[in-house]
């Protein structure tokens, strides 16, 4: 029992590690590419939006993951 705790608990903090660096990284060069060129603002928000959810999916598929360990 102690074994499938503790065998949930990496697959979430692993599965949500990687996400959230991700969705860090997303924003930083976001924003660095917004600060380099204003205008292009409206143009960089919907890929940056589009990779943040994709990246947040992975974090939705650990958790899945550990709720499925038996």
């Amino acid at each position: 029992m102690d074994l499938i705790m503790l065998s949930k608990a990496i697959a979430i903090a692993i599965g949500g590690l990687a996400p959230a660096l991700a969705i860090g990284k997303i924003g930083a060069k976001a924003m660095e590419a917004i600060g380099r060129n204003p205008e292009a603002a409206s143009k960089i928000l919907v890929p940056m939006l589009l990779a943040a959810a994709f990246a947040e999916a992975i974090g939705i598929y650990a958790l899945v993951i550990a709720f499925s360990i038996k």
